[in-house]
């Protein structure tokens, strides 16, 4: 049992290294970064955070800084928000996804190849969804046949994040039609140098290239790189997408909380201070993003107490995507219409300060992770006790 004075301790360690290490003037030097470079600039800041011991606290304690309590993280994590430290945007599949999964499912040489190379710097990219199998992701139609020691792939993914700089996928593909559509789906990884994989951009309509799109001619992946049993990928997917939400939405709470200051001083900078509609929707927004982190905070206490039900979590998502969409447009509204022409790249970031971009930026937290209308329907099923289909006497002849 960690006292409060451990942790006390550990958030004055963590105060200090970031004091003599978190990078200055970062998101100046993001907006004129290019796509290459601002990968470049991401892994450096990741093998920092790792030679300090902060960059993987949620992995097992054999590894560099790993072993840490919920509420040991949990300090690490505000202690980043605090310090307005860049998002690990490039390294964050790898460091959550792809470990959770190989802790979780993957076999003792599969962590042993992949662990250390994710630590050295290596990018994970995901490779579930498909066109017309994003939000149904049981209907994908990527192939991959067995042929002696190794499967043949051959389809195509979409919105994968990052994927044009990548080293490895998450792959979901289909390897048998038989049965219920779950039944037939295999868990890969992949080689995204392999012979036959191609990459292909998404541009945005910000102007930003987040996600990719992947496709697959006759690409040649071991049998040793399965995870699980053959047709056991849809468990293994569901280990995988579970791996990060607590955590990663109370960083987000709090980065948000933590972006108020731009917020005042758009006011400031505006002469606003005493324009009392403007305070008034300050005042609103601080009181909906303080309620967000309150409940980031109830959600990852109660984990800690071992208490966790199903759709806690979609209600912080869905109560964050709701703030930021509310705290990005606030920023746009504080701006003259300069603000509305900005080069709107903002590598996915929320606070780039870019308001325009920032504002459009939000609109995607509402499907990430799960859209706000399948969240709704988790929440009222699993906590609400909601039937899934309608009661026949809601049903009304016309």
């Amino acid at each position: 049992m960690i006292v409060s004075t451990d942790l006390e301790k550990l958030r004055e360690d963590v105060k200090i290294w970031l004091g003599d290490n978190a990078p200055h003037d970062w998101r100046d030097a993001y907006k004129t970064l290019s796509h290459s470079g601002f990968a470049d600039a991401q892994r450096a800041w990741f093998l920092k955070l790792v030679d300090g011991g902060y960059a993987v606290p949620h992995w097992p304690e054999e590894w560099p800084g790993g072993g840490r309590s919920l509420a040991e993280q949990k300090v690490i994590y505000e202690e980043l928000a605090a310090a307005d430290t860049p998002r690990l945007l490039l390294s964050f599949l790898s460091t959550y996804h792809a470990a959770s999964t190989l802790f979780e499912c993957g076999s003792e040489d599969q962590k042993a190849r992949h662990l250390p190379g994710i630590l050295r710097g290596e990018t994970w990219c995901q490779g579930f969804s498909e066109p017309n199998a994003g939000s149904d992701l049981a209907s994908i139609r990527t192939r991959a046949e067995l042929h002696g020691d190794r499967y043949i792939i051959n389809g195509q993914k979409i919105w994968s994040t990052m994927a044009q700089y990548a080293d490895k996928c998450l792959l979901l593909a289909r390897t048998s039609s038989d049965g219920p559509k779950q039944a037939g789906i295999t868990f890969l990884l992949m080689d995204m140098k392999a012979p036959g994989v191609s990459v292909r951009p998404i541009h945005q309509i910000q102007g930003d290239e987040e996600f990719a799109e992947i496709f697959l001619d006759n690409v040649e992946v071991p049998v040793s790189e399965r995870v699980g049993a053959e047709g056991a990928g849809w468990a293994v997917a569901q280990a995988t997408l579970a791996s990060e939400r607590g955590l990663t939405l109370m960083e987000l709470s709090y980065r948000m909380r933590g972006a108020l200051r731009r917020i005042a001083k758009l006011i400031r900078d505006a002469g606003r201070e005493d324009d009392a509609g403007i305070l008034r929707d300050f005042a609103s927004l601080a009181t909906e993003i303080d309620a967000t982190c309150a409940l980031a905070d109830r959600y990852l206490e109660n984990r800690m107490a071992g208490i966790e039900r199903h759709g806690d979590a979609s209600i912080v998502k869905n109560s964050y995507s709701r703030a930021l969409r509310a705290y990005s447009l606030f920023g746009l509204r504080l701006g003259d219409l300069d603000e509305q022409y900005q080069a709107p790249i903002t590598y996915g970031d929320l606070n780039t300060g870019n308001w325009m971009a920032d504002f459009m930026n939000s609109f995607a937290w509402t499907i990430a992770g799960g859209s706000e209308e399948i969240q709704r329907n988790i929440i009222a099923e699993r906590i609400l006790g909601m039937p899934r289909e309608p009661k026949t006497w809601l049903v009304h002849d016309r």
